[in-house]
């Protein structure tokens, strides 16, 4: 298996920057997750809630720890993100495009992370359609 798929294989997820504008890809990805069947919590401290689920300020503050943490923030916030979830135990991170710069990849490899560059919207319709 790839690391695309080894990742996608894991049903409990946290999607950093997830918010409850449905212009904004954190909204985009957080529904598709959970209309895909997995266990996904929301993350933003902005936001208190997404389609009534309770939305957590930090990975710290979930009830329980993700296999994965998909990320849709800006850089500049995603390289603490990484850090956080090496703190937390949180081995594999899946960086949307947009998140995933240069010193995101870097800190995250560094810390010894399992990193997935890829939109996990599409990465998962096309494991879908592979299996039809």
């Amino acid at each position: 298996m790839s690391a695309i798929q080894d990742m996608l294989a894991m049903k409990t997820w946290a999607v950093v920057g997830a918010n409850n504008n449905p212009e904004k890809f954190g909204y985009k990805i957080y529904k598709f997750m959970k209309q895909a069947g997995y266990d996904v919590y929301p993350v933003n401290p902005g936001v208190a809630e997404i389609h009534g689920d309770h939305c957590y300020a930090s990975l710290k503050d979930l009830p329980v720890k993700p296999e994965a943490v998909d990320v849709v923030v800006p850089p500049r916030i995603g390289v603490d993100i990484v850090r956080e979830c090496a703190e937390l135990g949180i081995k594999n991170v899946w960086l949307q495009p947009g998140a995933d710069g240069p010193e995101v990849v870097k800190t995250a490899c560094e810390l010894g992370l399992n990193v997935v560059q890829a939109c996990v919207m599409r990465e998962k319709c096309r494991e879908q359609a592979e299996k039809s």
